[in-house]
């Protein structure tokens, strides 16, 4: 193999070892400016974006354990990788998807596990990070002030019984 193919191997190799997700997406008939575009958006996210020959990356891959992606590597494909909020990239990919018709998403991998292209989705659907935060305080907290409402509700009762008596006595 020629040298310039070895590092070109080498190269996406060390792409798809550094980051923790990898997603892929058929990008025929994409021009320039759309491809700038998507640029644009994943650079919000922490993440790049390659459009690579199948070849190369089914060695990469191959050379990392992560040879489940050779199923997706058919067509013109684009790499998108990263180690940033994977649901912030799906998201980004996702709604260019539905905005331009050129870009479709065959899938990916994550966490030891090949993505189809309805998991690829389903992780664009988790609500932000920050919301996620939101509702997990939300739920530690609830089982606490539900206790607070009867102590506060007792003590109610209480102080209106000591009340109707004091208000007994002075008749």
């Amino acid at each position: 193999m020629r040298p310039e193919k070895i590092a070109i191997i080498e190269e996406l190799r060390t792409h798809v070892e550094g980051s923790s997700y990898i997603f892929l997406a058929d990008c025929k008939g994409m021009n320039m400016e759309g491809m700038s575009e998507l640029r644009e958006k994943l650079s919000e996210t922490s993440s790049s974006l390659m459009v690579v020959k199948n070849s190369y990356l089914g060695k990469a891959t191959a050379e990392c354990g992560r040879d489940s992606l050779s199923t997706l590597l058919e067509g013109p494909t684009a790499m998108v990788t990263g180690t940033g909020d994977v649901s912030d990239v799906a998201k980004a990919l996702n709604n260019f998807s539905k905005e331009n018709k050129t870009l479709e998403l065959k899938g990916g991998w994550f966490s030891d596990q090949t993505l189809s292209v309805d998991d690829v989705k389903a992780i664009a659907n988790i609500p932000p990070r920050e919301v996620l935060y939101g509702q997990l305080v939300g739920t530690l907290v609830a089982p606490m002030t539900q206790v607070v409402g009867v102590m506060n509700q007792k003590l109610c009762s209480l102080l209106y019984v000591i009340q109707a008596a004091a208000d007994k006595k002075t008749q």
